[in-house]
């Protein structure tokens, strides 16, 4: 019998759990709130009745006047459900009272059609459950406790409440106090559906609709152009003073070490190395404040535009032969101008990182509604450098391209002498 008796315990430990235990009380406390938001529609809706009927007031005690009332602040309590900011508050009380997941509910204000309409008729469905076991609650509990009082009142049997029962039977009285239990019982069972009810809508009616996922989606596209934005300047600009810091220190280490070493060499070889860690530390600053605020209002700190091509030149470590056609300084729009500049520069460094310290050549030529830019340095037969993962500078800088609407490539020209990176940047880019 004990192995029996324990499914049955376990049953019914379950079964007041779901009843009376925490998660039923906060649904019914739900309940009551939609109840107490119903008041005012209902009240409203007797001022409306009485003017056809002089029988319908508030205080009325006929049941179809209030029923009555009651159908007629459902679709009232509809047009509130409608409002936009209706979804996040329903949003906010339901997550806490209903035990539902949080991420099953979308938080932002109802605009579409179909979410304002999910919206209306979660609202409808809560107020309308809610007025209907709030007066349950209301008017149950003492009207349960009086019938489980009549086998023991002598003055209750002989109320009206007596006369309903059949008080004058003395058997019929016995029944009272199971009654009054049932009665109880039945109300938080159907407090219990209720909010089970409403806890199995709620993702329904207030989670997220099509349009909603299709925003989040939006939003999630752009946050991670955003994130990779970020990841080309940090790769363009630290790799470029990384490469151009340790071709510089390589050399000076060199003439140190040489018989006669020349500390002119020397001195202006640490001078490169320091204006380059200063301009790559600004350069990081601006990177990294866009993690502090939002992209358009990082827009005007985004970066050096062409305007910083000379300083540049001057500290990349490279001899290089730079031709201006067009004047695309003055005549390129800022978002190109960022974009030409990172592109040299990222192809500066992979002439560091494969050919070494090689003559250059680098043309700018701002005509026919765009910018070009080509770099050509002679390729010196060595073995390329090969970094962990793979170099990710031709993929960046064809993205940057891709970004403006341009487009971008390298590879060997010249039957083989010379490697040739060349870009392709539309003027109108910049300006949408």
């Amino acid at each position: 019998m004990s192995v029996r008796g324990r499914p049955a315990g376990g049953r019914v430990r379950r079964t007041a759990a779901a009843l009376l235990g925490a998660r039923a009380r906060l649904r019914w406390a739900h309940l009551i709130l939609g109840g107490a938001l119903l008041m005012p529609y209902w009240l409203l809706s007797t001022v409306v009745l009485s003017v056809f009927s002089d029988r319908v007031g508030a205080f009325s005690g006929s049941f179809r006047a209030q029923a009555a009332a009651y159908l007629l602040a459902l679709p009232m309590a509809a047009v509130t459900g409608a409002v936009p900011l209706a979804r996040p508050m329903s949003v906010a009380v339901a997550r806490v009272l209903c035990g539902v997941p949080a991420e099953l509910f979308a938080d932002s204000p109802a605009l579409s059609r179909a979410a304002k309409a999910r919206t209306a008729a979660w609202f409808t469905l809560h107020v309308g459950l809610g007025g209907l076991v709030s007066g349950a609650s209301l008017a149950l509990p003492p009207f349960a406790a009086a019938t489980m009082a009549l086998p023991f009142s002598p003055g209750l049997r002989e109320s009206r409440l007596g006369d309903a029962w059949g008080a004058d039977h003395r058997w019929w009285v016995v029944l009272g106090v199971p009654a009054g239990l049932l009665m109880l019982l039945a109300l938080a069972a159907a407090a219990a559906a209720a909010g089970a009810l409403l806890a199995r809508r709620a993702p329904v009616l207030l989670g997220p609709t099509p349009a909603d996922r299709l925003a989040a989606a939006e939003r999630r596209a752009a946050e991670l152009a955003a994130r990779n934005r970020l990841a080309r300047e940090l790769h363009d600009s630290v790799g470029h003073a990384l490469s151009a810091v340790t071709l510089q220190a390589g050399a000076a280490r060199r003439v140190v070490d040489a018989p006669e070493p020349d500390l002119v060499f020397v001195r202006e070889a640490l001078a490169a190395i320091e204006g380059t860690a200063r301009r790559t530390v600004g350069e990081l600053d601006s990177v990294l404040g866009l993690l502090r605020q939002g992209e358009d209002d990082g827009e005007q700190s985004a970066g050096p535009g062409l305007e910083a091509l000379d300083a540049l030149l001057a500290h990349s470590g490279l001899k290089v032969a730079c031709a201006l056609e067009g004047d695309p300084v003055a005549s390129v729009p800022g978002p190109v101008s960022r974009e030409a500049y990172r592109i040299v520069q990222e192809g500066l460094s992979n002439v560091l990182r494969h050919a070494g310290a090689v003559p250059l050549s680098l043309r700018l030529r701002a005509a026919d509604g765009e910018l070009e830019v080509t770099m050509e340095n002679p390729l010196t037969g060595g073995a390329p450098v090969v970094r962990p993962g793979g170099g990710r500078g031709l993929r960046g800088i064809a993205e940057r391209a891709a970004l403006l609407g341009g487009h971008a490539a390298g590879g060997p020209a010249r039957d083989g002498a010379v490697w040739r990176l060349t870009a392709r940047l539309p003027l109108a880019g910049g300006r949408r």
